[in-house]
């Protein structure tokens, strides 16, 4: 990793990816809860010989294990933070992680609806009072680790609302929410299916919820793959932020926006190449200036053309 101290008239591109986020420190936390559900689960189902028990435990170690990329993200971008190989900082990390998580939300949503499709097909007999137990300690579980991973315990009214948004634009976090929120929804439906086909004898409830579980969670992960994807491949950010930039240029008279590219690099980061035509060129940070600073423009490179055409509209 090639590093060197940086001189006054040069910038560096960390952009605060050195910083611990709040999600790194709430991701442990649920690790270790869903790591410990994990293995009493495992133990029981071995001693007692429940498979109920059993398999649960093997469906948290898959969710512990997705948990574990989400923290291992965290922790590889502040770590590289300053490695100069990374051109715009390891923010996309964030995002890498994010996507990598929503490809196993998919796997997992096809796994359930294998599984639910098979039960239709060959009904297994359910032990109802220990599946009930299994499915409520679950859900409880997952409560406690979605109310880590929201933040909702320490928000109070006046920041709650910044604090959701830069929660949102953390794909990694996201990601990890939408784990547990998996996890919880499998939890609700079971236990919704059991209930039902203990006391009313409709057996086929449980396989059905195992279907409408699969395809909620389906829709979570596209949404999350659609969002970490488009940052992954440098799309353009949203008409809105472009048109921010483009008037705020173009408000003094003599300017107009040839070209503008503008991309995420990181959480509310965002990296802009502005080309400007002007009858009267000035220096680059002369147009920076005019650019909002509160839109997370990060890093802007501008190019100044002189125009000379006799009808060029002021």
């Amino acid at each position: 990793m090639h590093q060197h101290s940086i001189r006054k008239w040069q910038h560096a591109h960390i952009f605060g990816q050195d910083i611990t986020r709040a999600g790194e420190k709430r991701t442990l936390i649920v690790i270790l809860i869903t790591a410990s559900m994990m293995v009493v689960e495992i133990i029981s189902g071995v001693l007692f010989g429940s498979m109920a028990l059993l398999a649960d435990g093997l469906h948290m170690a898959s969710h512990t294990a997705a948990l574990g990329i989400s923290a291992f993200a965290y922790y590889y971008a502040r770590k590289h933070s300053k490695d100069e190989s990374f051109s715009f900082g390891t923010g996309k990390v964030n995002a890498l992680a994010g996507f990598s998580s929503a490809v196993l939300l998919v796997v997992f949503a096809l796994i359930m609806t294998w599984e639910s499709v098979h039960r239709f097909m060959n009904p297994v007999e359910i032990i109802f009072d220990q599946a009930i137990i299994v499915a409520v300690l679950g859900l409880v579980v997952n409560a406690i680790s979605y109310f880590i991973l929201s933040g909702r315990h320490n928000l109070n009214h006046s920041n709650a609302n910044v604090a959701n948004n830069q929660d949102h634009s953390d794909h990694n976090l996201r990601a990890a929410t939408l784990h547990v929120l998996a996890d919880a929804l499998t939890s609700i439906f079971a236990i919704i299916a059991l209930l039902t086909a203990k006391y009313v004898g409709l057996i086929w409830m449980d396989p059905l919820m195992g279907v409408v579980g699969a395809i909620l969670v389906a829709r979570w992960s596209i949404s999350l793959l659609r969002d970490t994807s488009s940052i992954l491949l440098d799309k353009q950010a949203s008409i809105e932020l472009q048109n921010q930039i483009r008037n705020s240029i173009e408000s003094h008279n003599g300017n107009k926006v040839a070209d503008l590219h503008i991309w995420a690099i990181g959480p509310n980061l965002y990296n802009a190449i502005i080309s400007v035509v002007t009858d009267a060129p000035k220096q680059p940070d002369h147009y920076r200036k005019m650019i909002p600073d509160n839109i997370g423009l990060v890093h802007t490179t501008i190019e100044i053309h002189k125009c000379d055409d006799e009808d060029f509209e002021h």
